[in-house]
């Protein structure tokens, strides 16, 4: 059972939907975005529970950060949180809307509020450019200049302004041209987090963005999430890397054996955990 702090997590009344309208002109300005919660959701494979009622949600302008060691679940559940899959049991809702109960093409639009980056970085085989651009011309949000220009199979000039903004907030604007193909592994996940932030979702989660990164990615990983947090996005990260959690998050999720056992504002979760199994988890005496 989660032990929940006071202002931490879903509240049990859903608070209204203040989601605006995309405005590419204004990408990068803060604007009113919503919330993402799940609500007692479970989830196995086979025969065995993977997940098993965990309730959280995640504000307009802050950071969650959802720890827990390696093979506890926080995939799976980011998995859920994204729509890619349908929870065993419990709700996941968007601005108030139980996703699972909308129509499919709702859904769809709902999805598509919500932006995700996965440990692996698949980026396609072409430009950074385009990479980042492609969410834009999925959705069909783009300029008519950059509409023009898509269906000249992508000869142009400059970026467009939404592209360039993604790629600055990651610190990537000057490989705009490079081939994704020629990244580090730390380039091509900020390449990968750009392509989630350039739609200006309402939702951004991120699945160990930094594992195995050098510093300077990971300081600008890490950078690129309080941008987004100050553009009132709501981000979920999940890690197990306790510092990283310190230094990023306003609120920490704790999981451990699929179960979320403890959630509040961080520096109360590190300092002066409820649970004792979090003390011995972020001090390192508990082995998973």
């Amino acid at each position: 059972m989660t032990t929940e702090r006071p202002g931490a997590g879903d509240s049990g009344s859903e608070k209204p939907d203040e989601t605006a309208a995309p405005d590419p002109a204004a990408n990068g300005a803060r604007r009113s975005k919503t919330r993402l919660a799940a609500r007692s959701l479970g989830h196995g494979f086979g025969d065995g529970a993977v997940l098993e009622d965990i309730s959280l949600a995640v504000e307009p302008g802050e950071v969650l950060a959802v720890v827990g060691p390696s093979g506890t679940g926080k995939t799976t559940l980011f998995r859920l949180l994204a729509m890619f899959e349908r929870p065993d049991e419990g709700t996941v809702k968007v601005g108030g809307d139980d996703v699972w109960d909308l129509p499919e093409a709702r859904r769809l639009a709902v999805r598509r509020r919500v932006g995700m980056a996965f440990q692996t970085r698949s980026l396609f085989s072409t430009t950074v450019e385009e990479n980042v651009s492609y969410g834009l011309r999925v959705r069909r949000s783009w300029s008519a200049r950059v509409r023009d220009a898509v269906e000249g199979l992508f000869g142009r000039d400059e970026p467009s302004e939404t592209v360039r903004n993604a790629l600055r907030t990651v610190g990537m604007f000057d490989k705009v041209g490079r081939d994704a193909g020629s990244l580090s592994a730390g380039e091509a996940q900020r390449v990968a987090i750009a392509r989630a932030l350039a739609p200006d979702p309402d939702v951004l989660l991120l699945d160990e963005p930094t594992s195995n990164l050098d510093p300077r990615n990971t300081a600008a990983i890490e950078s690129a999430m309080r941008a987004a947090r100050d553009r009132g996005i709501a981000v979920a990260l999940a890690t197990h890397d306790m510092q990283q959690a310190r230094r990023v998050s306003d609120r920490t999720a704790v999981i451990l054996g699929g179960t979320c056992i403890e959630s509040g504002p961080t520096d109360a979760v590190f300092e002066s955990p409820d649970d004792d199994r979090v003390r011995q988890f972020v001090e390192g005496e508990l082995v998973y």
